[in-house]
């Protein structure tokens, strides 16, 4: 998944190259990028980074994306696929010169075949949930419908319950 099925903006793919070249690592898309329901400019472009030192690759982040320290937050999460608990840290990233918004996961490299089995199973959908996801979006993106609340609920219900998986186990962990 160093690749993506939907194409990238110009800006985006030098943006994604430069942050790889930088951290000295590979970057893995999963989500809507490698699906059908990619709304580009709307959607954001979920990224793994997978790091044998996750305090480091954060550093780098910093510097590169211009944050701080405290926009990383730490999360566990239960994995569908073996009930395994996994913990890494996540940040929201939204590039208006570039027109794309990014959530970075960065998780140690001794799950990332955990962590590609789980979003491989939210990759390829059947048919139905690919349109559904794709209407829900419309509702969404377009005609402002529903709320950003309502939104993620169904969306969560459609990438598990929908496909035949349970909820997702996922907690940030707030470290005040």
């Amino acid at each position: 998944m160093e690749t993506t099925k939907n194409k990238l903006t110009e800006n985006a793919e030098q943006f994604f190259q430069e942050l790889s070249s930088y951290l000295e690592t590979p970057l893995y898309f999963y989500g809507s990028i490698q699906r059908n329901d990619y709304f580009p400019g709307q959607s954001d472009i979920d990224v793994d980074i997978f790091t044998p030192n996750e305090s480091s690759v954060m550093v780098k982040m910093q510097h590169f994306l211009h944050v701080k320290r405290r926009d990383f937050k730490k999360f566990v999460w239960r994995l569908n696929s073996n009930n395994k608990m996994i913990y890494g840290y996540k940040i929201m990233y939204k590039n208006s010169e570039r027109g794309f918004s990014a959530e970075f996961s960065i998780y140690n490299e001794k799950i990332k075949d955990d962590i590609l089995n789980e979003h491989n199973k939210k990759t390829t959908l059947p048919f139905y949930i690919s349109w559904m996801l794709v209407l829900l979006k419309i509702l969404y993106y377009h005609l402002h419908f529903i709320d950003k609340k309502l939104f993620q609920y169904l969306k969560k219900k459609l990438l598990t319950l929908g496909i035949g998986l349970p909820d997702d186990d996922f907690v940030v962990i707030d470290p005040k």
